[in-house]
């Protein structure tokens, strides 16, 4: 049999979804955004709103999300996300509105809008990727960077009597009436992916159904801010990084009740 008769699309075991563009990432080896990439990209193509749906992605690594998932994108300030989502979704109230951020975008300078956008119950999405480090800028220490944790700027790691403690933004989510869905995962293994995209999908349908705002934190990994391998970054991240910001659901209600796990 001739190889490409074995390679025709039935054949494979994994066809990539029409969403995601032949653009090559530019994402680092082992980074995740990749992979949440591809989620969203599946879930948006298998929900059928692609036309419904409008990206906000701030700056930072995950500016570029325009090139890799085939939908509107809209890309603003530094933080401001939220804010922008909000404008989106008021003025196109069936439209499925969702952010992209990372931690030092989202818990740093966007701390305001996201807290207040939550609060309001936005009927929006935010996908929150957190690698603890500020990664496009040259590693600095961001919100969420872990107690002794080295960086460009705390070289001898993070201490708390000078920078404070590591930031759970996504626990004070939860606690907020306009949060219909809260939690957090991880893709780091094939299960992570699995259940990361299933906690996805009920968060889109949440919007769909004007549930208030949902929010899908995504505990990371950076290999080139921490200086690690992929490999040593994984176990690093299992090791140290889901001990102190935990897997699972947090909060799974209708707009305006408080129902945290």
């Amino acid at each position: 049999m001739d190889i490409q008769d074995i390679l025709k699309p039935e054949n494979l075991v994994y066809q990539k979804t029409k969403l995601l563009t032949d653009t090559p990432m530019h994402y680092c080896p082992g980074c995740s955004h990749g992979v949440v990439h591809k989620i969203l990209a599946e879930l948006i193509d298998e929900m059928g709103i692609q036309e419904r749906s409008i990206g906000v992605a701030p700056v930072g690594c995950a500016v570029f999300a325009y090139n890799y998932i085939d939908i509107d994108w809209q890309e603003a300030a530094h933080g401001r996300a939220p804010a922008v989502a909000t404008g989106i979704s008021r003025v196109n109230p069936d439209a499925f509105v969702f952010t992209y951020q990372g931690d030092g975008d989202l818990a740093s300078i966007g701390a305001a809008e996201i807290m207040h956008a939550c609060n309001r119950g936005e009927n929006i999405l935010v996908v929150f990727i957190n690698n603890g480090i500020y990664g496009m800028t040259g590693g600095q220490m961001a919100p969420t960077t872990l107690e002794g944790m080295v960086t460009a700027t705390t070289p001898y790691g993070r201490n708390t009597d000078l920078n404070g403690y590591p930031m759970r933004i996504t626990n004070l989510i939860a606690q907020l009436p306009g949060t219909s869905y809260v939690t957090r995962q991880a893709v780091h293994t094939a299960g992570g992916v699995r259940k990361c995209k299933r906690a996805l999908k009920k968060a889109i349908q949440n919007v769909l159904d004007k549930k208030g705002t949902s929010f899908v934190e995504v505990v990371s990994t950076c290999n080139s801010g921490w200086k690690m391998s992929p490999v040593a970054s994984n176990k690093w991240m299992e090791e140290n990084m889901i001990p102190y910001y935990p897997l699972g659901d947090m909060k799974d209600s209708v707009k305006g009740e408080h129902s945290e796990n």
